[in-house]
């Protein structure tokens, strides 16, 4: 049987530019959003709660954008349609949040914005195993870090560019977004659709045919696998129901209820697609992917472990780093002040430098990775990453502060490339794009919980004091590395 033609880095890098825009417009969303809320009028402990549409939408959009992009065929192939959809949605997004008029208005132009970025971000994934032949996929997953953190340093530095640099204000009345993030968010707009375009526009993906043809072919065929109707959906809705009316008696914060809301829609499409199947009915898209999510491989298991470790350290970074920087290093909590405004430009230097940091290791894991195996570099990038996040609380000098940046960096070069490259050897063809998207639940599910319950903690243990947020992500990262140790990676 025929293999995949390897790609040349010109290849690899049509492959991932669109990547540079995605990233680009998650940046300019990590870094300023928080920035947009407290401007709005937002307090610190009802951030979580603004940023918890996008992860819902996240939950709910990504194995449906990976079972449908599986079974996408048409004039701009499997998975570029998507690139496409997401990326103009993505692109109004960027521009409408800036000019947000209140904050319910910018709570649903973030719900947009994150969840046109996944769109577009989650078939991207697939795009590299489908494009590339097995010995390459660590080299194409590398490229798309190395864009990201491209992107990344590009978005984060726009605001602190464009104030110092040229002369854009970045400070504004009470109430209103200062000009510099606004002018960001609309170059950003920009870069992400032309980037977007870029890949859509110099690559051709393979026709099922020629998917058929190659290695692989055992698996690229339709998904004719047997359906399977997990008996636990009455525990899970018995579960999401205690733990509502648990938060209705003892009085604890109504952001709980999403996660009761959540484990209890859970049980419940479990208990309908058993219903549905035992009728002969449960052949369609909620059927397959509840069923896909009960038989996913063990190395996939145990992978998702790790990642929702992980990524509950990174939502606590982009939700919780302006305030705790502008507290320990600026002396401020008025978000109103400039001391909180040059905190808030400063946190953009240091998410370029973790991003521009990412970006260079990028071209050096493949080679730690050949040298002492995928795991064991995953392992020693997540605990280099917990240093800095425990580092952060403890640094006074703004400057100082770039330290901890640089071990967050290695851990998020890490984090973009080594679960995808170890879960690409894991999957069949055929159910690529819904088990990418199956993954990224594990993504998204953290931001649920740090959404959910990190504002209440904090009001009730911590009040005022983010602190402790970024102490907790470094066990996060730790908790990482260990369940690390339980992945079989094929080097």
């Amino acid at each position: 049987m025929a293999e995949k033609p390897r790609q040349g880095f010109r290849g690899l890098w049509n492959i991932s530019f669109g990547f540079f825009g995605i990233q680009t417009g998650f940046a300019l969303q990590n870094a300023n959003v928080t920035r947009i809320f407290q401007t709005l009028g937002t307090s610190i402990d009802a951030l979580p709660l603004l940023w918890i549409a996008a992860p819902v939408t996240g939950l709910l959009v990504q194995p449906l954008i990976g079972h449908f992009s599986d079974r996408t065929w048409g004039r701009l192939g499997r998975r570029r349609p998507y690139f496409l959809i997401g990326a103009l949605l993505a692109t109004f997004a960027l521009l409408a949040m800036p000019s947000a008029p209140g904050i319910a208005v910018a709570a649903v132009l973030l719900w947009l914005l994150d969840g046109s970025l996944n769109v577009t971000m989650e078939p991207f994934r697939a795009f590299v195993g489908d494009m590339l032949a097995p010995e390459q996929r660590t080299a194409g997953y590398a490229m798309q870090t190395a864009f990201i953190g491209a992107g990344a340093v590009a978005a984060s530095l726009a605001p602190e560019i464009l104030s110092h640099g040229f002369g854009v204000a970045s400070t504004a009345p009470p109430g209103v977004v200062p000009p510099s993030v606004r002018l960001a968010f609309q170059i950003g707009a920009a870069v992400l659709l032309v980037a977007v375009l870029w890949t859509i526009l110099t690559t051709r993906e393979y026709s099922p045919a020629e998917l058929a043809s190659f290695d692989t072919a055992a698996e690229a065929g339709p998904d004719d696998t047997p359906l399977v109707a997990p008996r636990s959906g009455p525990a899970w809705l018995a579960l999401g129901v205690l733990i509502g009316v648990g938060v209705s008696l003892l009085g604890l914060d109504k952001p709980l209820y999403i996660l009761a809301g959540g484990l209890t829609a859970f049980g419940l499409a479990q208990m309908i697609h058993r219903r549905a199947l035992s009728a002969g009915h449960g052949d369609n898209a909620l059927g397959r992917i509840i069923s896909d999510l009960a038989t996913m491989p063990d190395g996939m298991r145990r992978l998702a472990l790790v990642q929702f470790c992980t990524w509950s350290a990174l939502f606590i970074l982009w939700v919780f780093t302006t305030p705790v920087v502008a507290m320990v290093a600026f002396g401020t909590r008025d978000p109103a002040s400039q001391a909180y405004a040059d905190g808030a430009d400063w946190v953009g230097v240091l998410f370029a430098t973790y991003n521009g940091v990412a970006a260079i290791m990028a071209f050096l894991l493949p080679l730690l990775a050949k040298r002492i195996g995928r795991r064991s570099t995953h392992i020693l990038c997540l605990l280099a990453g917990a240093i800095g996040f425990a580092l952060i609380p403890q640094i006074h000098s703004a400057t100082a502060l770039l330290a901890p940046m640089l071990l967050i960096g290695i851990a998020w070069a890490s984090l973009l490339t080594m679960p995808y490259a170890i879960l690409a050897g894991l999957l069949p063809q055929r159910k690529l794009g819904v088990y990418m998207g199956l993954f990224n639940i594990f993504v998204v599910l953290p931001q649920l919980l740090v959404s959910s319950v990190m504002g209440a903690i904090g009001a009730h243990l911590f009040p005022g004091d983010p602190r402790w947020t970024l102490f907790f992500a470094a066990g996060a990262l730790v908790t990482a590395a260990l369940a690390m140790t339980r992945v079989a990676a094929k080097d």
